[in-house]
């Protein structure tokens, strides 16, 4: 089977690992890929929003399958375009159409598909430019902090959490007068969940669905939580607040209400559902969909998996996925990712590195990297992820702090910190 990847972070990485070690895999390509995709595939230069190049790609190397990383490619409706072409539409896209991924694109489909399908969630309402006053009034009726949440995509950044009234406002007016562009051009203001958060994930042809293992990433980039928010900055899996009976009440109260509510809507959905979890005393809430794998928390759900994923993703295709169970490693899986000096905010590309050669026992995950003809460079803020199966927390942790060293370059920087948080839970 050829199969088209496409993406460019360390989820492809992960993902492009873990089907290369498929037989059913012919050829990989992925696009655009970086430095790390390279070692399963081959990398091609491919822009997945131009939906005509991408066709193209596809019936001049004969794929059999495409796998969408991402959310942009998903939300501007890449499987749609795939689907509406004679030429293309017989090969399979594991990734929604646009329809199902409005779960990510938009905040306020999202919320009114879980208040209809009784998914349990906080109380929400959105507010456009022509209400603001009635945003403002309806902030002054929650407690703080208050919950501000651009509907479109922004990048990561369009969530807002307040503990000032005032300032809440103000952002209101900010966010609805394009602070994000037209992503914040409706607003949805929603009650503060207080837990500790985690992230499940579920892969669906629409009609059944396995669950994969679960994890916790962490996004600030300071230790203890502080700091600017990251898109991800080190992951855990399995995480040890979510037992038996916590992950029976989110398949009963989310995933299969979930998977029913897009069937009954006559949504059509192949592929990842991210959810992002609230774990509230016990009770699990959900705090948002995301429609393809997450990221750093791939690079930890990827090698706890030891079932075939091109098998998984060939039964997704045929809607044969309740024919199918899901084998997973007992063993501890952690992340730590190495990001640029000064990400978030500016950084630097193009820093030489070095010690690859040196890593042992740990996987490297490839995000923000280049190779150039004298060598792999720095191309993100977010470097590369380096991650460690062990009998338990600390022995993963342990390895993949000690070849986190190995890797050099300029500025680099990453968290010492991941994980320790969950130390109370494991006795």
């Amino acid at each position: 089977m050829n199969i088209l990847l496409i993406g460019s972070g360390g989820r492809e990485n992960a993902l492009a690992w873990k089907m290369s070690q498929s037989a059913k895999l012919s050829k990989l390509y992925i696009a655009p890929g970086n430095a790390g995709t390279g070692n399963y595939g081959t990398n091609v230069n491919l822009d997945p929003n131009n939906h005509a190049e991408v066709k193209r790609f596809i019936t001049d190397n004969h794929i059999d399958m495409v796998v969408v990383g991402p959310e942009e490619p998903l939300v501007k409706g890449l499987h749609d375009a795939i689907l509406a072409d004679p030429l293309t539409a017989s090969v399979p896209v594991i990734g929604p159409q646009a329809q199902g991924a409005a779960l990510e694109g938009s905040k306020e489909f999202a919320k009114a598909f879980m208040m209809r399908h009784n998914i349990p969630t906080a109380q929400y309402k959105s507010f456009t430019s022509a209400n603001i006053a009635e945003g403002e009034a309806f902030l002054a009726t929650l407690k703080a902090p208050y919950v501000l949440k651009a509907d479109g995509l922004a990048a990561g950044k369009g969530v807002l959490i307040l503990n000032d009234l005032d300032e809440a406002k103000r952002e209101l007016r900010e966010m609805l007068g394009g602070k994000f562009g037209s992503a914040s051009n409706t607003v949805v203001i929603e009650e503060y969940l207080s837990g500790i958060e985690l992230s499940v994930f579920v892969l669906t042809d629409g009609k059944s669905y396995v669950i994969l293992p679960e994890a916790k990433d962490y996004k600030r980039v300071g230790e203890g939580d502080t700091g600017l928010n990251t898109g991800g900055m080190g992951a855990v899996s399995p995480v040890p607040f979510a037992g038996d009976e916590f992950m029976r009440k989110v398949e009963e109260r989310i995933v299969r209400p979930t998977v029913d509510g897009l069937r009954k809507d006559n949504i059509p959905y192949k592929g990842f559902i991210f959810v992002g979890l609230m774990n509230c005393d016990g009770e699990p809430m959900v705090i948002e969909y995301n429609v393809r794998m997450g990221d750093p928390e791939t690079e930890v759900v990827m090698p706890r998996i030891e079932s075939d994923l091109v098998e998984l993703f060939e039964a997704v295709a045929q809607e044969r996925l309740g024919e199918k169970r899901i084998a997973v490693s007992s063993k501890t899986c952690c992340t730590v990712m190495m990001v640029a000096g000064g990400y978030p905010g500016s950084y630097k590309k193009g820093t030489p590195m070095t010690g690859f050669d040196e890593v042992e026992g740990s996987i490297l995950f490839h995000a923000g990297t280049k190779q150039t003809d004298s060598g792999v460079v720095t191309n993100g803020g977010r470097v590369i992820a380096v991650s460690s199966l062990g009998a338990s927390k600390d022995e993963a942790l342990a390895l993949s702090y000690r070849n986190v060293e190995h890797i050099k370059y300029e500025g680099r920087y990453f968290r010492r910190d991941i994980g320790k948080d969950l130390d109370k839970y494991y006795k």
